[in-house]
Order: C-alpha cells, then structure tokens, then sequence
C-alpha cells in the first residue's frame, strides 16, 4: 500500500468504515488489517444462535470472499499492527504502520477500529481448563463444543453475554447456574423491575441464579475446573464455566499514538480523536452522548458501531456529518426477545407498561419528564414507537404511557421546544 486509507482492526466497525468510504465515492486504496484469520463476521449470534448450533460459521461472513477485491479493499487477515508512526511535517494523518509479522503499511489517512477484549479474572485458578470468554469466533466454536459434553455449567457475570449463554445451555439441558457479583442482574443498563424479571423468568426456565455472589477462585483435579469457589465459603460444582464480566477497550495503539484515552479512545461527535486527522469507531471508543453532546458514553452495538463508522468515513473525506441516529440494541435470551431505544442513563422516572409476569412488557424512561429510551421486551410496537419519538425529538406523556389499552404509537406527543435533539 502506497497511500489511501488504513483501517486497522477487521471488525464490524472496520468493515463499515471501508463501505462507507466507497458509498461516498472515495477511489483511494483502503487496507483493512485484522488480527483474527477470518474475513469480518457478525459477533451477537455468537452466544445465541452460533451457540444453539442454530447458526454455522459460514452464516457470520458479513460479504461474499470476493466483495474485498471487488470494491478494492485490499483485506489483511491474521496480521497485528503493533506500532503506528506518523509522519512528521508531511501530510497531515499520513504515516507508516508495522505488524507484528514485520510488514510496513503506508497510508494517507488511519482509523482505528480495534475492539475490546474480554475482561478477565486472575483469581486462583482461573486458568484452569474449563474456564471460558467469549468474544469472538474461536471462543465460541470451543464453547460450542465444550457445552456438548457438560453437564455441570456455571456463568460467572450476569449481564447480557452471560444471559444469553446461560439460555442457550439451559435450552439444551444443562444444570445452569448464574453467578453475578451486583445485586441485581444487568445493573448497569435498566431499571431494577427488568432485573427483577430477568431472574424470575431465567428461574422459571430452571437456571439458578444467585445475586452479591462474588468468586474468589476456582477449584480443579488433573488441571481442570471442577468448582466455582465463593466469597462466603462455599464451593459450586462445575465442569464448564463461562465468564462474562464485561469488556476492557483495546487503547494500547491508540496510547502508543499518543491520542487521549479515558475508558476507550476519547473521540468527537464525528468520530474524531484528539489528532483530528485520525478517527476511531466501535468498542474501542468513548463518545459524546448521541443525544445530548453532554458527558462521554461507551456503547457497545451493532447499532453504534455502524454509526460511528459512518462518521469516520465522512470525517476522513472531509464530508458533513450525518444527523445523530437514536442508540438501539438488542438481546435474545432463549424467547425472550429484549430490544433497547435510547439510552436510559440519569433517569429519575419509569414507567411499567404491561405485566412483567406475562413475559410481554415494556419500561420507558424518563429524566425531568423528557422520554429517555425503553426496554421492550417481547413488545416490538413499543420499542418501534418509542425508537420513532426519539428520532422525531417527541415524547410519550408519562402519565398515559402504562395504559396498554391504547397503542403506544397513538399515545406520541408533538415535538417538545425542550425535546433531547436528534442531531
């Protein structure tokens, strides 16, 4: 490579930063460098339908092999960029990247979309066979055939890998049990009535789910795991354990770089990083809010990744950045089909539309009487109208939201002077 565009890290966001670079035109060279020695491929069926076996690894390629060559991307599997240079006094965001097999990559114009990896525990034990992550490709096809022969599965971390996992091998027969450290599952993204369901309808499907559980280790014979260990003492037999406890941003190259990182890279609204010439995109990164401008955010989605990529590829040409979108995300656990709109974050008000106990349900958030975001669950009509106010700056008055004799999509109220903007 000669010049054009450097994308370093082959995943969701990278290969979206690449598209959107040829939807707006750009006939430059695009390199797209991944560490994994697999084309980019979707990572949210990886602890649901790719685990249920429902799904094969074919399934998960998001383009034909031969889209790369056809759009001129010029695709670098199996390869770790360990050091970015860029060039002094030149063109500005233009450099030379190195990998870790010695190949050097000149470029004019460099995003990063590394990811993050899984965070990991170092209690005893820990690296007792057994003992799994999952993140990405292989993770998932040695859990999918470790989950086989198990009997005996525990899930330490309940958030939304875990409770997706966790479905997964109860709906296969397992003993399951979830072990979450918090005091309720999923603490950190919704109210405590959708905590409160999770672990009624998880129980109800036969997973014991233990809450203020901390691990302080695991116990093994012939160097596999055979218990999960506990804070108070007590030991819980397992032959395979999950651990999901959240993601650490890679920012190693991006420090490296000397760029500003703060729980991920810290990035503009266009997907900027403190060197302007440089963008980020995904995991990796902390944003404004899309909403509000106010405070930084990580988002880890599908929805969120092909957004910022979008920005960094308008940004990188120099083009005007597209209207803010609403943050979505979902999260399939067995039947229960959650979908996300908004971000719920400083609520001070929520409103249950709907039985929890019914399995069909809806929670909508509200922060000084302005519609934040809502969790549906198993109620798509919902999450459709409330995802539509959102991006239209309009509400839902809070106190006709619960009546579910009324579709929410008629309950939408005209755009407030004070509404969160859209862009």
């Amino acid at each position: 490579m000669t010049g054009g565009t450097l994308i370093v890290g082959a995943s969701q966001a990278g290969l979206q930063l690449a598209v959107s670079l040829r939807q707006l035109g750009d006939t430059e060279p695009i390199t797209l460098v991944g560490e994994e020695q697999f084309p980019p491929y979707q990572r949210p069926p990886l602890s649901k339908e790719f685990l249920a076996g429902k799904a094969d690894l074919e399934s998960l390629a998001f383009r034909a092999p031969s889209y790369y060559a056809d759009n001129g991307i010029d695709l670098v599997s199996g390869e770790r960029v360990t050091d970015v240079a860029l060039s002094p006094g030149g063109r500005p965001g233009a450099g030379v990247a190195t990998t870790a097999g010695g190949r050097a990559l000149a470029f004019d114009r460099l995003a990063l979309t590394v990811g993050a990896g899984p965070r990991r525990l170092s209690a005893p034990g820990a690296d007792l066979d057994g003992i799994c992550y999952l993140r990405d490709r292989e993770d998932a096809l040695d859990l999918r055939v470790r989950l086989d022969a198990a009997s005996k599965v525990v899930v330490v971390g309940g958030g939304f890998i875990g409770l997706e996992a966790a479905a997964v091998a109860r709906s296969l027969g397992k003993d399951v049990t979830v072990m979450e450290a918090a005091q309720r599952l999923l603490s950190r993204a919704v109210a405590p009535v959708v905590s409160e369901f999770y672990r009624q309808a998880h129980r109800r499907r036969g997973t014991t789910v233990q809450l203020s559980a901390a691990v302080t280790g695991f116990d093994g014979a012939d160097g596999k795991v055979t218990a999960v260990r506990l804070a108070d003492g007590s030991a819980l037999p397992a032959d395979l354990v999950l651990v999901g406890v959240g993601v650490v941003p890679r920012t190693e190259l991006a420090e490296r770089m000397g760029l500003v990182c703060d729980g991920g890279i810290v990035v503009d609204e266009r997907a900027r990083t403190s060197n302007p010439h440089v963008t980020a995109a995904g995991d990796c990164t902390v944003q404004p809010h899309p909403l509000t401008g106010v405070g930084r955010v990580r988002l880890e989605s599908v929805q969120n990744a092909v957004a910022q990529a979008t920005a960094a590829a308008a940004a990188l040409l120099g083009r005007p950045a597209r209207a803010a979108a609403v943050p979505w995300f979902w999260s399939f656990q067995g039947d229960l089909k959650l979908q996300i709109a908004g971000l719920s974050t400083g609520y001070d008000e929520h409103v249950v539309r709907g039985e929890p106990d019914s399995e069909r349900f809806s929670v909508l958030y509200y922060r000084q009487g302005r519609l934040l975001a809502i969790d549906a669950v198993n109620s798509p009509a919902d999450y459709m109208a409330v995802r539509k106010a959102l991006t239209d700056g309009a509400t839902v008055p809070a106190a006709t939201a619960g009546d579910t004799s009324v579709p929410l999509k008629t309950l939408l109220a005209a755009p407030r002077r004070d509404a969160v903007p859209s862009s």
